[in-house]
């Protein structure tokens, strides 16, 4: 009798096909994101973080050093171009979710959620296409995730050498960006409120991994010292301010995140977010609680700041990865949990439709700032109110030409980070104020600087500024020009001639020209 084959132990290949069309979507979407990078104009906090990248600084008034060193990467590769300065973005982004991919495949080992967990990044507009524009929340994602990632192979493997691997990934988040200290409360739940929190508290490696994180953030530690704790004061001021209660700010914090999450995806994920952690602290379960509490406090944090404050719109976006994790998750341990037929379809059918309406979303938004020609927001367009930038580079230039001056002078840090971007070493550019951002700042040509005439260039009306009155500087007013982006002026600035004075780079701490600002309406420009 001919023998049957078993075809048992034979993997099925059509469970992998949802997969295989997620790497799709992924390829497509990276190569989406390649495209913003590459056509779209810096912004002018992406200009001020590349001027750090041409630093040697151990760390930033605004932030530690992992940005600058991020951007250097991209252009070391790619030069300093659009592309090269957003590289590290675009790669961040393919890292944190392969990230998410291993995190919820080791929890699940179901393929479904897995595809999940890669396409809800995609379907949210801040990692789907910004997450290309660089700032210090770019760095923070991947290696926020790597942190939670490490403690999950603790989980998994029982091996407590992991906490040196997420006491590394740890000090790397520090190092970019001081809000990584949000996920120390997950941390510290992942280790005490499960069954096996005696064998932790007795081990010595959660404690090496403390002192690996230590040491990894000695850069900004040691420059904090040297220059009075300046980064830790700066943000300390803004994170301190205190306001009056307003429900306008609240609104905005909310609509920021229904925005760059997902209109559906974000009450999706706080769902899914929310279920695990009811699961994770009813049963002591260490991933649920590790995932759910690195969501949920720094998200309660910012909602309780939002109410007083203007919260920035990257600040909890280092949370929400995580967030995709713990929906995924969710959505396969639904089942298992013998939750009602009618619950898991639900869930489902919602996670699909975020998905879905995310992805279009995501390239809806693409195709207006990259081939539209029209601005349907006006002013307050986030992309287009920094950019248009080439017609005041080229007044600028002919100016210089014109009245012979071989420096440039500005009053607001956006100005000077545009105008060394656009002239990029070929003119000293200089902001004569504010001069605590630019502790351990390179000599911007000091030779072409002294005794020589300067082109003063300012955003109206910040010509009208009081800090000249604490120099000698003679300035003479030549045009005013309009900084536009299709068709909508965005700013007017003012340029002048600069004479009788030369900058002084380094001004005591107590000078005019040293301190920096917080304003109200600026609190989250550097965050």
């Amino acid at each position: 009798m001919p023998t049957v084959p078993d075809n048992s132990a034979k993997p099925d290949k059509s469970a992998f096909r949802p997969l295989i069309a997620a790497l799709i979507v992924i390829a497509a979407m990276t190569l989406l994101r390649v495209t913003y990078a590459s056509l779209t104009e810096l912004r002018t906090d992406e200009a001020y973080y590349w001027t750090w990248s041409k630093e040697r600084a151990l760390c930033f008034l605004d932030h530690p050093p992992m940005i600058a060193w991020f951007i250097r990467f991209g252009t070391t590769i790619f030069g300093d171009t659009n592309f090269g300065v957003r590289f590290a973005g675009v790669l961040a982004m393919l890292v944190t979710q392969v990230l998410l991919a291993d995190i919820v495949r080791r929890v699940t080992h179901d393929v479904r959620a897995i595809v999940f967990a890669v396409l809800m990044p995609e379907a949210a507009l801040y990692y789907g296409l910004l997450m290309a524009k660089v700032s210090p929340d770019t760095a923070l994602i991947p290696f926020a995730v790597a942190m939670v990632w490490a403690l999950v192979r603790l989980v998994e493997g029982n091996d407590a050498r992991w906490w040196l691997a997420a006491g590394a990934f740890a000090g790397l988040a520090l190092l970019s960006k001081f809000t990584a200290i949000m996920l120390l409360p997950a941390v510290a739940a992942f280790m005490l409120v499960p069954k096996w929190r005696a064998r932790w508290l007795v081990s010595p490696y959660p404690w090496l991994a403390a002192l690996i994180a230590t040491v990894l953030f000695l850069p900004v530690l040691v420059w904090n010292a040297e220059h009075d704790w300046a980064s830790f004061r700066f943000q300390f001021v803004r994170a301190a301010a205190t306001r009056e209660m307003s429900l306008r700010t609240l609104g905005e914090f909310i609509s920021l995140q229904l925005g760059l999450v997902g209109f559906i995806l974000l009450p999706v994920v706080l769902t899914g977010v929310s279920l695990t952690a009811w699961r994770g602290y009813r049963e002591r379960e260490p991933v649920a609680i590790l995932l759910s509490t690195s969501v949920l406090v720094p998200f309660c944090y910012f909602f309780w700041k939002s109410l007083t404050l203007r919260v920035g719109d990257t600040w909890p976006m280092f949370v929400w990865p995580l967030g995709f994790a713990a929906a995924a998750i969710n959505i396969a341990m639904l089942p298992r949990e013998n939750w009602s037929a009618r619950m898991v379809r639900s869930t489902i059918r919602w996670a699909k439709a975020a998905i879905v309406s995310g992805i279009a979303f995501v390239v809806v938004v693409f195709l207006y700032y990259v081939a539209a020609p029209w601005n349907w927001i006006g002013r307050t367009d986030p992309v287009g109110g920094e950019a248009g930038y080439e017609r005041l580079v080229e007044r600028t230039q002919s100016e210089l030409q014109t009245i012979g001056a071989t420096w440039i002078a500005t009053t607001d840090y956006r100005t000077y980070a545009m105008l060394r971007w656009y002239f990029n070493g070929r003119v000293p550019v200089v902001q004569i104020n504010e001069r605590g951002r630019f502790q351990d700042f390179g000599d911007p040509g000091m030779n072409e600087i002294a005794g020589h005439t300067g082109l003063y260039v300012a955003r109206e009306p910040d010509q009208l500024s009081a800090i000249w009155s604490a120099t000698t500087a003679v300035r003479q007013p030549l045009e005013r020009v309009e900084r536009s982006w299709r068709g909508i002026v965005m700013d007017t600035y003012a340029l002048e001639k600069l004479t009788g004075w030369t900058p002084e780079l380094s001004p005591p701490p107590d000078s005019p020209l040293f301190r920096w600002r917080v304003l109200a309406g600026d609190v989250s420009a550097a965050a």
